[in-house]
């Protein structure tokens, strides 16, 4: 694997997870470490884990104080797009659109939340 042009020391045959080598299991981490950083994603995500309902755009703008709506608009696509969330459109006037997590949405959303119970478990701020 390689950073910047520099290659990553990687013992191969050494650190295998479940059928992964390390140098794709590098590659898949910096997937989706760029999905969920990026500004706004897991402010989006984590008001749709506590819910069945959907959620419309104009509660997202109301909510997320601080991002614009050409952020949110282009994360929502985004989420859409790797098939995180769902977009369901109504011709309505004025138009309605909501979203929801689809499985492989609540899913990472579990696992976003078990990483953050690690977290607060081995915090040295306890």
């Amino acid at each position: 694997m390689e950073t910047k042009g520099k290659k990553l020391p990687v013992l191969q045959n050494k650190c295998e997870f479940a059928g992964y080598d390390a140098s794709k299991l590098l590659k898949e981490t910096s997937t989706i470490r760029n999905l969920i950083t990026k500004r706004a994603t897991l402010e989006i995500l984590f008001p749709l884990c506590c819910t069945t309902q959907p959620i419309r755009h104009k509660q997202f703008k109301e909510s997320l104080k601080g991002i614009s709506s050409k952020t949110l608009s282009t994360r929502l696509a985004e989420l859409v797009s790797e098939g995180i969330l769902k977009r369901e459109t109504f011709a309505e006037i004025p138009p309605r659109v909501e979203y929801r997590l689809t499985k492989k949405g609540q899913e990472l959303i579990e696992s976003i939340t078990d990483l953050l119970q690690w977290m607060q478990k081995w915090s040295k701020s306890k």
